[in-house]
């Protein structure tokens, strides 16, 4: 591996580090604002912070797909600054309309961002390094949410220079990456001569595969889980749990610290199992976190689910990017990866869903839910992957 590739794929796990924290430290706390500040209830505040994802989950696609032809690079620092300007509106929004305004654009760019950033990382490693690569990235992604919590906590939940400070974290990066020296056709498009019904050609292709479309189907259905879970477990805790806010606080950083030192772990169990067993026992932890979320009555009962619901976590979402980076190549990449993040949608599916679950039949039945999603999402990777075989 030549020098600037080792660098591009360093900066690209320290970008995925800094933007974590950026985001655990202000975004994690919005349910909780929305709860205090605008006296909102919980099924209005799941709709509102799932539609942010919703958009992302339609826009996705195609700016992965786009990212094949104009290169990933430009997209990357496009993403970072406007991400830093919705960051700056979050931080002095006076009503709640501007204020999820401003939540939605920054939902929708955090979408495009992840994708986009592993493509790129994908297109600079060798496939036999690529679960390392994922790996690293995805625990300095979980120190961001060991750390981001208890740095908004101590700054002030939501506080305004807490906002400018994540704001200036994503202008930096974009500069920093826009200064990055990478190789030739890294981050630069393959096709110069593009013509954006490429876009939609190069999309139509990815989701002919029935393959990707299963992926898709079980991905819809763990994010529902495990991609917007603060925005449920918060008001929950908020409302029905003494100390709610504080236990809240330390959940969030319970799921970091334990994603920081059981990653490694859950990386050699994905390369001795097999991406496809390890995201089905993932899955059976996320059953079993939603039951012990349903009866927990205090911190030891919540800490307890949490360890379970994160070691669930950390053995789905890697083995996800194996599933899908396995089933593409490198013209495409982009593509699949794009329209694999379509299943962000249940980032509006599980707090709009789950939030109104929560107002109306309460936090069991919620929990319940979530164990469903999580059982069907076993069953469509699984499907999936036995496609691959016919």
């Amino acid at each position: 591996m030549s020098k600037h590739e080792t660098h591009g794929i360093v900066f690209l796990v320290m970008g995925a580090g800094l933007v974590t924290l950026a985001r655990a430290m202000t975004l994690s706390f919005l349910a909780i604002k929305l709860h205090r500040t605008f006296a909102l209830d919980p099924a209005t505040i799941g709709f509102l912070l799932g539609l942010g994802p919703l958009i992302g989950a339609f826009v996705v696609p195609f700016a992965g797909s786009l990212s094949d032809r104009t290169g990933r690079k430009a997209a990357l620092s496009l993403i970072l600054i406007v991400l830093a300007l919705a960051t700056v509106a979050l931080g002095i929004a006076e009503t709640v309309v501007a204020f999820c305004l401003a939540q939605c654009v920054a939902a929708v760019a955090i979408a495009v961002y992840g994708p986009i950033s592993r493509a790129l990382m994908s297109d600079m490693c060798a496939e036999s390094a690529r679960l390392k690569y994922f790996s690293w990235r995805y625990t300095a992604s979980n120190m961001g949410w060991a750390i981001g919590p208890l740095l908004g906590i101590a700054a002030g939940v939501v506080s305004t220079p807490l906002f400018l400070s994540a704001a200036a974290v994503y202008a930096t990066l974009a500069l920093a990456l826009q200064l990055l020296v990478l190789p030739p056709m890294i981050g630069a498009g393959d096709d110069i001569s593009f013509r954006p019904a490429q876009v939609t050609e190069s999309l139509k292709a990815a989701m002919q595969d029935p393959r990707l479309l299963f992926f898709i189907g079980g991905g819809t259905a763990l994010v529902a889980v495990y991609g917007q879970w603060t925005a449920t477990l918060a008001p929950y805790l908020a409302r029905d749990i003494g100390g709610g806010v504080e236990i809240f606080a330390y959940l969030v950083s319970v799921n970091g610290i334990v994603v920081l030192s059981g990653n490694p772990l859950a990386r050699r169990f994905i390369e001795r199992r097999g991406a496809l067993s390890a995201l089905v026992i993932g899955a059976f932890l996320l059953v079993v976190s939603q039951i012990g979320f349903s009866v927990s009555v205090d911190l030891a009962g919540f800490i307890i689910s949490m360890v379970a619901f994160t070691i669930g976590e950390i053995l789905v979402v890697p083995s996800e990017y194996v599933l899908v980076d396995g089933i593409s190549r490198s013209g495409n990449r982009g593509s699949y990866y794009g329209a694999h993040s379509f299943s962000t949608i249940g980032s509006f599916i599980g707090p709009t869903l789950g939030g109104a679950v929560l107002g109306t039949l309460g936090g069991t039945a919620m929990f319940l839910l979530f164990a469903v999603f999580a059982t069907v999402g076993a069953i469509f990777y699984a499907a999936g992957k036995a496609s691959s075989q016919w």
